[in-house]
């Protein structure tokens, strides 16, 4: 049996449908109180990693657990996390980390996640760490102004980052889910570097309507995230987008070289998802 954590993500959504379809037994957990649309046959299960006794029915029996901390992970009890997932029987974790735990790994916006990782890495447990780049699932922040105004603001509009398809993401969890990458790290960017400008672009191109970019000032886009970002994260997520590194703009092999294909463009996903913007 899989467990995968923050199942209503834009990541363990399509991971529990991959799953689903190969036949697997599937837990899925998450914490909200809202009813949970799951694929058939696979078991929805309540708990907060916050509250880690609240994951001991979902984890009893499972071979493999997926998880995804949220934000920077900073309250999180991991020892305890792990230590249940241990005596429950867990024999392997597929963590979703961050890119930037790589290539920032001193900053106080990404230090407790990469604490974390240590944490699993030293767990006794087989694992396989994903360090995911910047989303391109991040544009549906932009659903609203699109559909109100045909207007996207962000800042930095033309500074490229190989942003990553998270279904893509996804594909790569379920097969290290499986256990055929353990002990590796994996840093998961898309095929090129897409700039906030090209990306306004591609939604309108698959709108089939013009959209007006509004590049933000640096203070703009600052005062927008502190509305739902803490602000270490806000001011490191500023820095990667505005400056970021030679290693943060590598386009990475690592989704290749699992998957056996390229991965994904922008354009795909912007297709996909194109009707949130309508």
């Amino acid at each position: 049996m899989f467990v995968v954590t923050g199942a209503t993500g834009n990541v363990g959504r399509t991971l529990l449908w991959s799953l689903a379809a190969s036949g697997a037994v599937v837990t899925a957990v998450s914490r909200g109180r809202r009813p949970v649309a799951v694929p058939d046959g696979i078991r929805h299960h309540r708990a907060d990693l916050e509250s880690p006794e609240s994951l001991r029915p979902a984890l009893t029996g499972a071979e493999a657990m997926f998880l995804l901390v949220e934000g920077a992970g900073a309250t999180l009890d991991m020892p305890e996390i792990l230590r249940i997932a241990t005596a429950a029987g867990v024999k392997r974790i597929v963590l979703q980390s961050s890119q930037a735990v790589g290539t920032r790994p001193g900053t106080a916006s990404h230090a407790p996640l990469h604490a974390i990782e240590e944490l699993v890495r030293r767990s006794g447990l087989d694992w396989t760490i994903l360090r995911p780049g910047g989303f391109a699932s991040n544009a549906l922040a932009w659903a609203e102004p699109v559909r109100a105004a045909r207007t996207v603001a962000a800042p930095f509009g033309d500074v490229g980052l190989p942003v990553v398809d998270p279904d893509d993401i996804a594909e790569v969890a379920a097969i290290a889910l499986r256990g055929a990458h353990g002990g590796r790290i994996y840093e998961l960017t898309g095929p090129a570097l897409s700039t906030p400008r090209q990306r306004a672009a591609d939604l309108a191109t698959a709108l089939g309507e013009p959209i007006d970019f509004v590049e933000q000032t640096t203070d703009e886009a600052r005062e927008q995230m502190l509305r739902f970002m803490p602000p270490p994260v806000v001011e490191g997520t500023l820095a990667i987008l505005g400056a970021p590194t030679e290693r943060e703009q590598r386009i990475s092999p690592d989704v290749a070289e699992v998957l056996g294909r390229p991965p994904r463009p922008f354009t795909a996903w912007a297709a996909r998802n194109i009707d949130a913007f309508r």
